[in-house]
């Protein structure tokens, strides 16, 4: 009876975890087995911060979930010490904070692969997702490129309409 229950939790479980990967846009799968606790805590606080799921699971319970949510091709990389994080808006935040975090922790914090919006994506890409911008910065970025030629249309207008004005008085 016991082990009923234990199969029950579990199969909720890979529920909750496929229902998570299913309304996420983006995620990254990485092997965390070198972090201090002081760096997990600082992790998992700048990717709460940025609105990013993180959780360790194990390979198990992961590789069914996903199977249960339609995303294949990440079956390779569940060895080891796995953790997974999930973004439902920002395509990028999970790359991205995951990326830097390994980038700065070389030998003790690995990405394994990823994916965005049902594209999936091994180590290389995933870091290669991780030097994108925010949306944010990347939106401010678009503004500033258009604001430049509409200061200069505008100037131009001024200066014809002065020039008219002046023909006019003269």
């Amino acid at each position: 009876m016991a082990s009923e229950k234990i199969l029950e939790s579990k199969k909720a479980r890979v529920t909750e975890i496929a229902n998570l990967l299913k309304s996420s846009c983006a995620g990254v799968l990485v092997d965390y087995s070198g972090i201090t606790v002081e760096e997990d805590t600082k992790l998992r606080r700048d990717l709460r911060e940025a609105g990013v799921n993180y959780f360790v699971e194990k390979n198990t319970m992961l590789r069914l979930a996903l199977k249960e949510a339609g995303i294949e091709g990440l079956d390779g990389v569940l060895e080891g010490a796995t953790a997974i994080g999930l973004s439902e808006s920002d395509q990028t935040a999970p790359a991205r904070i995951l990326g830097k975090f390994a980038s700065d922790h070389d030998d003790k914090f690995n990405l394994k692969a990823g994916f965005v919006d049902g594209v999936i994506y091994d180590e290389k890409g995933v870091t290669a997702l991780s030097k994108i911008p925010s949306k944010d910065v990347l939106l401010a970025q678009l503004v500033g490129s258009l604001q430049g030629p509409m200061q200069k249309l505008a100037a131009t207008l001024q200066a014809l309409q002065e020039k008219k004005a002046a023909e006019e008085a003269a």
